[in-house]
């Protein structure tokens, strides 16, 4: 206990930098997840044959180790946070794509049915009804994606992309067991900070929903 006290107190303003630096990256690569996999997964949802493209692509990119995209990475955008971002990218694309599938497919016929025989137009029930009622099972793919980031993130710093990787492989050179623990606590905690925040986010759009349970 005493070397992790005695570690903050010496290297505090550097431990919040890599914090930033771990942050950093898996909010862009998060963020650039989405803007690919959203649009493409509601393409999906209308088209079986994309969607079984799709899929079987984004079932091969599951069973790819981060570490594997990352070496690919490296050849052709060099070190540094870019091919970080790149391959936890990668990485995020598949579930947000899969659920986002699914997501506006299952939503019911009957009440399609019915918003357009109000009156609705087409831009009108996508964004009113089909929005709406899709987004429960998308957004759960986006939070799977993000706990797989921050974890993966951590090999950020085999390319020179910073973040609180730095500690863990340090601590591994050294055989330093209080880097360990702290390195190792500090993904912990940053995922499950990161799932509270989107649970957050997630109560935040459906509080109706979440108000009758």
């Amino acid at each position: 206990m005493q070397d992790v006290i005695t570690y903050f107190s010496t290297h505090g303003a550097d431990y919040i930098q890599m914090v930033l630096e771990h942050l950093n990256v898996s909010i862009l690569s998060l963020a650039a997840a989405i803007l690919i996999a959203v649009p493409l997964g509601i393409a999906c949802s209308r088209s079986p044959l994309l969607e079984k493209i799709s899929v079987g692509v984004s079932g091969i990119l599951r069973i790819i180790p981060s570490l594997a995209v990352l070496v690919v990475c490296v050849p052709i955008l060099g070190t540094g946070a870019l091919p970080a971002v790149a391959a936890l990218t990668v990485l995020a694309i598949p579930p947000i794509l899969i659920n986002t599938a699914l997501g506006f497919r299952s939503v019911p016929a009957d009440v399609l049915e019915a918003a357009r025989g109000m009156g609705m137009d087409e831009r009108s029930v996508f964004f009113k009804i089909k929005v709406p009622l899709a987004f429960p099972v998308s957004f759960a793919g986006v939070r799977t994606a993000a706990s797989e980031v921050v974890a993966s993130a951590t090999l950020a710093a085999y390319i020179g992309a910073g973040g609180l990787g730095q500690i863990i492989f340090t601590g591994l050179g050294l055989m330093r067991t209080d880097l360990l623990v702290i390195g190792g606590a500090s993904v912990a905690a940053l995922s499950l900070l990161v799932g509270m925040l989107l649970s957050a986010i997630d109560r935040r759009m459906r509080p109706y929903e979440f108000a009758k349970q």
